[in-house]
């Protein structure tokens, strides 16, 4: 469309004028501003309580702050921190923790450690979803595949107890189509096959777990579910699928480098550069135009107003996690840097809070009150 066109026209222009402004002229509280919140990842991207923690920061700095209202956004940002340290406590009793758990074990089993052969076994398996299924695996296949198994089938029993639905099948395709896209990649590995970047997001999109984490989040809610409400999740597949190319495009551009290295399938930039024979930077570029686009498709879906409150949250949730987790790097096979630090100030660490006297407060407050008055007056 011509309308979008002109956008992605005025966004170059936007960030190359930026760029320029802020190497240069800019001031520098202001640059650190416009690098974080529009150049490096524009605001709607990133998480919202890193976005207020960074704000706060920036706030603080600025000369025209208003003391009162930075007190209160701190004590905010600290309470609601202390919320989420209890929800820490209870983390490893959620069943969303031991999904993770699970497909994590999985995916490094055909990422690393199983052979061709191992891993056709466990696929079959896992379509059969039957416990005499593991007399065909190895020892330690059958741990990851009764993990699986059981906890999938605790969830279908808990859903069936509650709500009187039978999710059994629902749960077996969410698994089946994940270990089925990961043995695709495990059989491209193993011939030393590059797909062309159409092949391989269309595969990729499910194979980085997204819609299975959303379907497993959708049954541990706790909101009701009915055969209706299942229709409306399964409805909801092309909002999965953006929020999932997201995910698979920002892991891409942290992490390729360092599984490239250590032996892995080739991903979305080298599947590009094999492709159209360019320079790796032309391909990371390329990939992430591939990620604004895929923003304004899933952007595009939400404002269709099709689709369940809490299945739009899920999404943009889940992208904007894989912003904040490979923005800089692999932020889940390291225990160090920038995701570390967001981790420490989202959880651990609250601001510090220099407190106003209620002499300040009131001086504060009847100097505001002024200026609106004098304001409106005008």
């Amino acid at each position: 469309m011509q309308c979008e066109i002109d956008l992605e026209a005025a966004r170059t222009f936007s960030v190359k004028h930026l760029n320029s402004l802020t190497a240069g002229k800019m001031e520098i509280e202001l640059a650190e501003q416009v690098q974080q919140s529009v150049l490096e990842c524009p605001v709607p991207w990133r998480m919202p309580r890193l976005e207020a923690r960074n704000f706060i920061d920036l706030y603080e700095s600025d000369s025209a702050r208003n003391p009162l209202l930075l007190e209160f956004a701190k004590l905010d940002y600290n309470l609601v921190q202390s919320v989420h340290q209890k929800e820490v406590q209870e983390l490893s009793k959620k069943g969303l923790t031991k999904f993770v758990c699970i497909l994590s074990a999985i995916d490094d089993m055909y990422d690393i450690y199983g052979s061709i052969d191992e891993l056709e076994r466990f696929t079959d398996a896992v379509n059969r979803w039957d416990v005499r299924a593991t007399d065909d695996l190895p020892e330690y296949m059958k741990i990851c595949y009764l993990a699986m198994f059981n906890f999938g089938n605790e969830i279908a029993y808990n859903v069936l107890r509650d709500h009187g639905l039978n999710v059994v099948s629902f749960i077996k395709e969410e698994w089946a189509n994940l270990c089925g896209a990961y043995l695709v990649e495990a059989r491209w590995f193993y011939s030393g096959f590059i797909p062309t970047l159409e092949e391989y997001l269309k595969n990729a999109w499910k194979s980085v777990g997204g819609p299975a984490a959303i379907a497993h989040a959708y049954l541990l809610l706790g909101s009701p579910i009915t055969k209706t409400s299942l229709h409306s999740f399964k409805a909801s597949s092309e909002l999965i699928y953006w929020s999932s190319i997201i995910t698979r495009l920002s892991d891409d551009l942290g992490t390729s480098k360092d599984e490239i290295m250590r032996g892995d399938v080739a991903k979305s930039i080298q599947c590009y550069m094999n492709e159209r024979s360019v320079t790796k930077e032309q391909a990371r570029d390329h990939i992430k135009g591939l990620v604004r686009e895929s923003w304004r498709e899933l952007n595009e879906t939400i404002a269709q107003n099709s689709h369940p409150a809490p299945m739009i949250s899920m999404s943009l949730n889940m992208a904007r996690t894989a912003h904040c987790i490979y923005q800089h790097g692999d932020g889940i096979g390291t225990s160090f840097g920038v995701t570390k630090d967001r981790l420490t100030s989202l959880i651990v660490d609250p601001i510090p809070i220099e407190r106003l006297t209620h002499g300040e407060v009131r001086g504060r407050t009847h100097s505001y009150a002024a200026e609106n008055a004098y304001s409106i007056s005008k």
